[in-house]
C-alpha cells in the first residue's frame, strides 16, 4: 500500500480531521482514509452504505454469521402459533 504525505494542510482542515477522528474514535489516518472514500464514492451511482459505530465500544460488533443466527432465532420467537390464538 502506498503512503501519501500531505503538506501545508490548512489549520481548519487539520482541525476538522482531528474532530472527525475523535468523533469516530479512530486514528487520524483512519479518518483521512474514510473522508477520501466518502468523497470518491459521492460520484458513484450507488452511494456507499452508511456505517454507524456509535456504541461499538460498549457492545462490540457481530460477524455476518452471528447476525444471521440472531435474526433466525428472533424469527422463531416472532412466529404466531395459530392453534393458540383461535
Amino acid at each position: 500500500m502506498k503512503a501519501i504525505t500531505v503538506r501545508n494542510l490548512p489549520p481548519r482542515l487539520a482541525k476538522a480531521v482531528r474532530e472527525r477522528a475523535r468523533r469516530e474514535r479512530t486514528s487520524l489516518n483512519g479518518a483521512v482514509i474514510r473522508l477520501i472514500e466518502e468523497r470518491l464514492s459521492a460520484g458513484d451511482a450507488k452511494p456507499a452504505a452508511a456505517q454507524h459505530h456509535d456504541l461499538d465500544f460498549l457492545f462490540g460488533t457481530w460477524t455476518k454469521e452471528e447476525a444471521d443466527e440472531f435474526d433466525g432465532s428472533l424469527a422463531q420467537q416472532r412466529a404466531i402459533d395459530g392453534e393458540l390464538w383461535k
